[in-house]
């Protein structure tokens, strides 16, 4: 059986993104670009919702043109040839190696698991609140970075219900970026 992980960055108050949409508070040190290197290796899909896409596709393709930090310079690449699908009820279609799914969400992403694929759902608050209103997320690996954002797009705006978790891992980067791995409590680790 396949998984899907949901990978995230987060504010210590819970925000992914700050009060006017930035995303420039992330601290990647060569370690944590290292532990994002070994899941991201260890996926076979990368999984967006619209918003995250946008933001992705609107950096990845051409990285190199924007940034010389080592992780992206090693991540784009990787990204560019990955197997990607978008989960979106407006967009048509995508370049990238991406496969748009519209409808059926549940259902294909449940058979893409059946079939041993390894999902990774990278940010996001709604998709990642969908999927886990569906118990479809069978890992959820945040990273808290040591910043307050103050507001902003929390990490999660849905399930509007509680979600007993299991903590399995933790650790802490030299950038003091920590690393909290869960599971549902009703699934083994």
């Amino acid at each position: 059986m396949g998984k899907i992980t949901h990978f995230v960055h987060q504010s210590l108050d819970g925000y992914i993104e700050g009060p006017n949409g930035e995303f420039d508070w992330p601290v990647m040190d060569d370690e944590l670009a290292d532990y994002s290197r070994t899941l991201t290796d260890s996926a076979d899909i990368f999984l967006y919702g619209r918003a995250v896409w946008d933001m992705m596709a609107g950096y990845w393709p051409r990285a190199e043109e924007y940034s010389t930090h080592p992780h992206d310079l090693a991540f784009a690449p990787l990204w560019r040839k990955a197997s990607k699908i978008v989960v979106s009820s407006t967009l048509t279609e995508a370049d990238h190696n991406t496969r748009v799914l519209r409808t059926d969400v549940v259902q294909e992403l449940t058979a893409l698991k059946r079939s041993g694929a390894h999902l990774l759902l990278f940010g996001g608050s709604t998709l990642a609140g969908f999927l886990t209103e569906h118990g479809l997320i069978d890992e959820y690996q945040i990273l808290v970075h040591p910043v307050v954002l103050g507001g902003g797009k929390p990490v999660f705006r849905t399930p509007r219900r509680r979600l007993d978790l299991t903590l399995t891992h933790s650790r802490v980067f030299d950038s003091q970026v920590v690393l909290l791995r869960h599971t549902p409590a009703n699934r083994p680790a």
